[in-house]
């Protein structure tokens, strides 16, 4: 698999992680930026591509080949971001999962509920738990 592919594969993975919960990453944003950068690609080969579920990219692999620089940049940089939100989602989950448990068992997950929840109870929060947020920009303090 080539460098451009696992960008890709990392990419969707690292959205669906990323979607599945909250942090202090606009993941929109990033998605933007390599709309932004992939503009004359989406629009010279996936304009009639319908947006959603990994479309434009699979277009845009399928296109690897004429890709800018700038293309290829702006979707491996957003790889690069999906990553750390992956890897900042996660090591909030491992460090609060016990604080998540006491504090906001009876929350629906999903929306941002539960890191609500851990914000919410922030003061009685485990010291890990605590400092992850803190890492991860999502304590308000």
């Amino acid at each position: 698999m080539n460098n451009f592919k696992k960008a890709l594969v990392l990419a969707i993975t690292g959205a669906g992680m990323a979607l599945a919960a909250t942090a202090a990453f606009a993941v929109e944003d990033i998605v933007e930026s390599a709309r932004v950068g992939c503009q004359a690609e989406i629009s010279s080969f996936c304009k009639d591509v319908k947006p959603g579920e990994g479309r434009v990219l699979q277009c845009l692999s399928a296109h690897e080949d004429k890709l800018s620089s700038r293309c290829v940049y702006a979707l491996a940089d957003g790889s690069l971001q999906l990553d750390r939100l992956a890897l900042a989602v996660k090591y909030v989950y491992v460090e609060c999962k016990t604080d998540a448990q006491k504090h906001c068992a009876d929350i629906p997950v999903g929306d941002g509920r539960i890191a609500d929840c851990l914000k919410k109870n922030q003061a009685t929060l485990d010291g890990k738990c605590t400092q992850a947020m803190k890492d991860t920009q999502m304590s308000t303090k």
